[in-house]
């Protein structure tokens, strides 16, 4: 994967079923525990109650990917996870993809967006942080890992 240039433009669009390698790939990089399969994610793919989001920069690197959940009768969307590739990383990806959440929920007439994260992911806590989110609940061995987390919530306009 080659470095992302400065000059490149995020671009966050829904997943399709040509993604699976690369969203699996992403998901084996980015977490040690608690990982989606590929059934789940070709399951979400399918599914109305569930969004998935890639960013890639330049119509092609695969930088990203975010995945959104609603529920029938719900004001609450949950943004289940946010990936993104190393190299990849503090440069304005995650950003795009919590905002293009934020909007997807918008458009289903969603009144918040909550979130769950491990209380030693100093990097998506302060972004998450910077986007307006405020930690709402602690979560205790919330983990497969045992790992504690913390729940965030955005109101949304």
């Amino acid at each position: 994967m080659h470095p992302l240039p400065a000059t490149a433009s995020v671009r966050v669009r829904r997943a399709e079923t040509s993604d699976l390698d690369d969203l699996v790939t992403l998901e084996g990089r980015t977490f040690d525990s608690d990982r989606m399969s590929r059934e789940q994610y070709r399951r979400h793919l399918d599914s109305d109650s569930a969004l998935v989001l890639v960013a890639s920069a330049n119509h092609r690197n695969f930088l990203g990917t975010a995945v959104l959940f609603f529920r029938k009768r719900s004001g609450v969307a949950r943004l289940y996870s946010l990936a993104t590739q190393p190299e990849a990383r503090g440069k304005g990806v995650g950003t795009a993809l919590v905002e293009a959440t934020e909007a997807a929920a918008r458009q289903r007439r969603c009144r918040a967006l909550r979130l769950e994260v491990r209380t030693d992911n100093h990097n998506a806590i302060k972004l998450y942080e910077r986007l307006g989110y405020r930690r709402i609940g602690a979560l205790t061995a919330y983990y497969q890992d045992g790992a504690d987390g913390w729940r965030y919530e955005k109101l949304l306009a």
